[in-house]
């Protein structure tokens, strides 16, 4: 905006001072004389010089650097993400589990050959304590 401005009132830089003024509809108006009682002299600067090789160089290098640490970022904010997904499936598969054990039932696992296996009191409960000490590690 102000290079824009600059270049605007370029040719006023060579007759003197730029004055600036708000009218009653809120326009906002330049010139080389003060048209209106509220008007305020301007510090117009030249525009400022364009970068040499070096300084593009350097911005381009900038500019490289920093994505390459967004994208960084990205991806470690991408695996915390998978991380945590993963986590809370294997919660809910243990609480399943858990859930699946209720207290004063028989439970069973399947053989290799078809038959059933039950679980004896002992191994329920050391079962449920495996499931629950499983739980308390990992899931908060």
């Amino acid at each position: 905006m102000r290079a824009w401005l600059g270049l605007l009132l370029l040719p006023c830089l060579a007759f003197g001072q730029v004055y600036r003024w708000v009218d009653e509809q809120g326009r906002v108006h330049y010139a080389q004389q003060p048209q209106a009682p509220n008007a305020q002299a301007v510090e117009v600067r030249p525009p400022a010089a364009a970068p040499d090789a070096a300084a593009q160089q350097r911005a381009q290098d900038a500019e490289r650097y920093y994505q390459a640490r967004r994208d960084e970022q990205a991806q470690a904010a991408e695996a915390r993400r998978q991380q945590r997904a993963q986590l809370n499936k294997e919660c809910a598969q243990l609480r399943t589990a858990l859930a699946e054990m209720p207290e004063g039932r028989r439970y069973y696992q399947p053989g290799s050959n078809g038959e059933r296996h039950y679980y004896s009191d002992e191994e329920l409960d050391a079962a449920r304590a495996q499931l629950n000490s499983r739980l308390s590690g990992r899931c908060h």
